[in-house]
């Protein structure tokens, strides 16, 4: 099975694209797309649209796993700018007839750390991704996509 997984976000999206066989993962290739802190929100949707696009095209899924929305009481807008990213995710994967699933943040760092949660410093968060990334790779190919 070919997976791609993406995290949606507005001014940075993470994903990664591996292959599932019997009980063997292995990741193919893992990256950001940057869509620029000045442009307008019309521009960055663009581009989250169209590099989802051409991962699709490039990599062929089978599946495409998309975390959930998630809304903390005190940052409704960071939730709002977040369901705009993922809205043209998922219309791109809808438009390629490619299967959507769904998962919560919590969901997918309790698969990856043992527990739902990461460390609560900045450093010690950033560590622990170093880690966690290092454990998963090595994979082909790690990309920057900036706009």
């Amino acid at each position: 099975m070919r997976i791609l997984g993406i995290d949606p976000g507005l001014q940075v999206c993470g994903y990664a694209f591996l292959e599932a066989g019997g009980d063997k993962e292995t990741l193919i290739e893992a990256g950001v797309i940057h869509t620029g802190t000045g442009s307008a929100i019309e521009e960055k949707l663009n581009r989250i649209a169209e590099d989802t696009q051409s991962l699709l095209e490039n990599f062929k899924p089978d599946v495409v796993a998309v975390e959930e929305l998630y809304s903390h009481y005190a940052h409704p807008r960071t939730a709002i700018l977040m369901a705009h990213a993922r809205g043209v995710i998922l219309q791109r994967c809808a438009q390629a007839a490619i299967e959507v699933r769904s998962f919560s943040a919590t969901r997918i760092k309790k698969s990856i750390t043992g527990n739902g949660q990461l460390p609560v410093t900045a450093g010690r968060r950033r560590n622990k991704c170093k880690k966690l990334f290092k454990r998963f790779c090595p994979c082909r190919r790690y990309r920057s996509r900036t706009m």
